[in-house]
């Protein structure tokens, strides 16, 4: 008998969910800081044995929007509910519990198994756990709770037992060997990101995009051309920083981080350019992957 099924994980900001993906998959997949809104798609993390195969779904912190790529963001939260066979809602020991409630209310609705897990529990006393287990037996009485540490590993194993344990019957949705359903220009994109995320305060996170114009691989090196998008000009200038050496700093660091994912020699090209509120336009955001 062989046994697959989509795993989806959702939570508000910050919480652990990528943290916890890549810990499930063995391979880091999502990009992970400890600012808010670092997870902007829906990545699928590839997990297959000989006999079984999840499909784990990391989507972004569930936020209110306030603008046209937020919204996108949350089409794909939304997405999640429609072809979950297990779910995985993320909560942590340091947020309101009952932020974002309209959300747990959905999940008590939906016809799967849910399985409730609070996050990072080495940062909270037994007594504060104990709380936090109760108000999730209130508010998500269907639901099975895991007291965990995505980062530390702690119980991380007794969660992929009950999700293994809870795999509908079925054929694999993709290839044995596929670890992601996205381009190695995404994961590059993706890295370049991070260190933007890692790099840089404020607005300019927020209002940054990569685009990866070129990506070409040859026997002993990756050669990579990525333009990072900002909103205005003198976010540009903050981006590059004094004669260049922030966007040196981030390129040198993305591309350290790219040759350990890729397993192989990479020339990276980064340059900067300025699209004015792409945030709010749909044809930069149907460009940029989220249409």
């Amino acid at each position: 008998m062989h046994r697959s099924g989509f795993v989806n994980i959702i939570g508000n900001p910050n919480v652990g969910k990528s943290t916890l993906m890549n810990e499930l998959v063995g391979e880091r997949i999502s990009i992970i800081t400890s600012k808010s809104q670092t997870t902007r798609h829906r990545i699928l993390g590839i997990v297959s044995g000989n006999d079984f195969q999840i499909v784990y779904s990391d989507t972004p912190g569930i936020i209110k929007p306030h603008y046209k790529l937020q919204e996108k963001m949350m089409s794909f939260v939304v997405s999640s509910f429609e072809d979950a066979d297990i779910f995985l809602y993320v909560t942590d020991v340091v947020e309101t519990p009952s932020k974002n409630i309209e959300y747990i209310e959905k999940l008590k609705k939906v016809k799967v198994p849910v399985l409730c897990l609070i996050n990072k529990i080495d940062l909270a006393s037994g007594e504060q756990i104990e709380e936090l287990r109760n108000f999730w037996k209130e508010n998500l009485p269907d639901a099975e709770i895991f007291e965990i540490s995505a980062l530390n590993k702690v119980n991380t194993d007794k969660v992929f037992d009950k999700i293994f344990a809870l795999l509908p019957e079925g054929e694999a949705w993709f290839p044995k060997d596929q670890l992601t359903d996205k381009t190695e220009r995404f994961i590059v994109s993706e890295i370049i990101r991070e260190k933007i995320l890692q790099n840089y305060q404020k607005e300019i996170p927020y209002s940054s995009e990569v685009v990866v114009e070129e990506f070409k691989e040859e026997e002993q090196i990756i050669r990579i051309k990525a333009v990072i998008i900002v909103e205005r000009q003198t976010q540009k200038g903050i981006i590059i920083g004094h004669k260049g050496s922030s966007l040196k700093k981030t390129a040198t660091e993305a591309r350290l981080e790219m040759e350990k994912f890729f397993g192989k020699k990479i020339f990276l090209e980064c340059f900067v350019k300025v699209k004015k509120d792409w945030r709010n336009n749909d044809f930069n955001l149907r460009d940029f992957g989220y249409l």
